[in-house]
């Protein structure tokens, strides 16, 4: 089913990562329209849990801005699990969470208070026919799979009407989300379950048909970080409504980087754009640094699968940041290296660097000493000279990050006027919160004009929410300037209040009861772990439905599903006659010797892990 054009202006979301609380305050104030966060428990990232009583902190925070919150609560939930996650939904309503993104479809058989649902990355979105099986079903925001081109994201956009999220920055998986079990298989840590192991970050030997080794302990399945900065505007009139930043086990300075990098990205599409795209918050956010995310964590950046299907999207040497390329080397010793800077760069003591060495890899040292463009390392270095040098830790950024780094202001509108008893102050903001009070209070001759004193006191809202952009005073009478100081406190308690009071959380329109519509037999990798969630597929007509492999492994099974192609990032694709120079059957291997198997679909372009149990 396609549905009619758009004919209204899109609202645009701004979505940033955050670890705590804390982090999604400065997520906003930085600029995000929306923060995901992990609630006490049920949450993808394990090591990022949060408090409902800081999270309900948190929303009453964001909403001042019209900011929203909402909680991944996007693992699998096993039987025994459904009764406290049922509780723990119920709390963050009334927390104030604007909605939840979840994976397991036993939610849509729970009885709920009408919280938004969004559909996670982890239930694998890369059909329109799947994204319409989720709108369907009550689902009020669908986070596609990474993986899709943009002609794949306006395909699923033109099939539904409700917005589309899409990931435009951070780490990769290599296996399409929620389908990946290599964590469960191997170490008995399910991804699904918020636990993943990382087992696509390890090294591995790559062993081809003839049983040579072709590559020996290399990052084969290790992904460069996602960076989208380039497509943001063709990512919109694809069909992207929310802009996804990965990242809820990254530091603070780490989003606050990334956050003012794409708000200023994004604002200055929307200021071109108007007629077609708006922004879904309020506020200015004034940042005091320059954004520069290749100054942050990054593996070197690949924008993925985007425009077209690319090599040199893997970082086989190091699954650890590369950060930004700062120069090379003209001479060194083991404790004194000269380099060339790049323009711009100015080294610190604390600095880390790092260089590919052509035997181990990628190797790192911290700066003890810098003397111009000379550098000393604190541990002996044997580094040529030409050799590539990166900056993977910019001590003197980091230290601007950690302090206080930005504000975020509502433009405020006053006015002054007399009543017949006293003084009536009207305040709009440009969300179009407005208040009105009014005070008994002696009309004053003054002795002297009045109009810049009035002005100048209640326009003193720094430390607020507010910027007062204009004060009209409709009054000549004389009032005590620690008189108006009261009234602004109170100006703003009010538009503190009537935020609250008026702020709309989005609800859920479609009843959640709808069941997918299939008469195949599905196995494990439907990712059915509870009785509530085996009832939403049958009811819809599966003819069978395995459990999840988290409770029941098939053996032999896949264990990662890819588009990431091994073969073709190393130049041997069979579609473009690379058999002969890469013979299979392929394998990895892993240090203690086990090993998977390599599957190939060139219809699909898709590469297989297979366990060998």
């Amino acid at each position: 089913m396609k549905v009619e054009a758009d004919t209204q202006v899109r609202s645009i979301e701004l979505l940033a990562p955050a670890r705590d609380a804390q982090t999604g305050r400065e997520a906003i104030l930085h600029g995000a329209d929306a923060v995901y966060i992990g609630g006490p428990a049920f949450s993808a990232r394990a090591a990022a849990t949060t408090s409902v009583d800081d999270i309900a902190t948190l929303c009453d925070f964001a909403h001042l801005y019209g900011a929203r919150v909402y909680v991944a609560l996007n693992t699998i939930l096993y039987d025994d699990e459904l009764r406290a996650a049922e509780r723990l939904i119920g709390q963050l309503y009334k927390a104030g969470v604007d909605a939840l993104i979840v994976q397991d479809m036993a939610l849509l058989r729970m009885e709920l208070p009408p919280i938004a649902l969004h559909a996670s990355t982890q239930t694998d979105i890369r059909t329109p026919e799947k994204a319409l099986e989720l709108q369907r079903a009550g689902f009020e925001q669908l986070v596609v799979a990474r993986e899709l081109s943009l002609s794949e994201i306006r395909q699923i956009h033109e099939a539904v009407h409700v917005p589309i999220e899409a990931f435009v920055h951070g780490a990769l998986c290599v296996s399409y989300s929620g389908q990946c079990y290599a964590s469960q298989y191997c170490f008995g840590r399910s991804a699904n379950r918020g636990n993943c192991a990382q087992f696509c970050r390890l090294p591995f030997d790559l062993i081809d048909g003839a049983g040579r080794t072709v590559r020996t302990q290399q990052h084969l399945l290790s992904l460069r970080d996602m960076n989208r900065s380039l497509s943001l505007e063709e990512m919109m009139d694809a069909g992207v409504s929310s802009f996804k930043i990965e990242g809820r086990l990254k530091d603070v300075g780490y989003v606050k980087n990334t956050v003012a990098h794409y708000r200023r990205l994004i604002d200055s599409i929307l200021a071109r754009r108007a007629q077609d795209y708006r922004r879904s918050s309020f506020g200015n956010s004034q940042v005091a640094f320059a954004p520069d995310v290749s100054r942050s964590f990054n593996r070197g950046f690949t924008d993925y699968f985007l425009h077209s299907r690319t090599a040199h999207i893997a970082s086989h040497e190091s699954p650890a940041s590369r950060g930004k390329l700062i120069g090379s080397v003209v001479r060194a010793t083991p404790r004194e290296i000269a380099l060339r800077l790049n323009p711009g760069v100015v080294l610190s003591a604390g600095d880390g660097l790092c260089y590919i060495h052509e035997r181990e890899g990628l190797m790192g040292f911290r700066v003890n000493r810098v003397e111009g463009s000379v550098v000393y390392p604190h541990q002996p270095q044997h580094i040529k000279p030409h050799t590539p040098v990166y900056r993977n830790h910019d001590a003197a950024y980091e230290r601007e990050l950690a302090r206080p780094s930005a504000t975020r202001t509502l433009s405020l509108r006053i006015r002054l006027s007399e009543t017949p008893t006293g003084f009536a102050l009207q305040a709009t903001d440009e969300s179009g919160e407005r208040i009105s009070l009014a005070w008994d209070y002696p009309h004053q001759t003054a002795q002297k004009p009045q109009h810049e004193n009035i002005r100048t006191q209640l326009s003193r809202t720094g430390g607020t929410a507010w910027r007062v952009a204009e004060v009209v005073v409709e009054t000549s009478a004389f009032v005590p300037s620690s008189t108006l100081s009261a009234w602004r406190r109170e100006m703003v308690e009010a538009l503190q209040q009537a935020h609250r009071q008026h702020y709309e959380r989005q609800q859920r329109t479609t009843a959640a009861h709808t069941s997918a519509q299939t008469t195949k037999a599905l196995d494990y990798r439907a990712n059915v772990a509870n009785h509530l969630a085996k009832s939403y597929y049958t009811e819809g007509g599966a003819a069978e439905v395995a459990p999840a492999y988290e409770l029941h492994a098939p053996k032999h099974a896949t264990i990662m599903t890819c588009r990431y192609c091994l073969r073709r990032e190393l130049g041997a694709c069979l579609k473009e006659g690379g058999a002969s120079s890469l013979p299979e059957p392929l394998s990895l291997r892993l240090s203690d010797g086990r090993a998977f198997d390599l599957r190939f679909d060139c219809h699909r372009c898709e590469m297989r892990v297979m366990d060998k149990a």
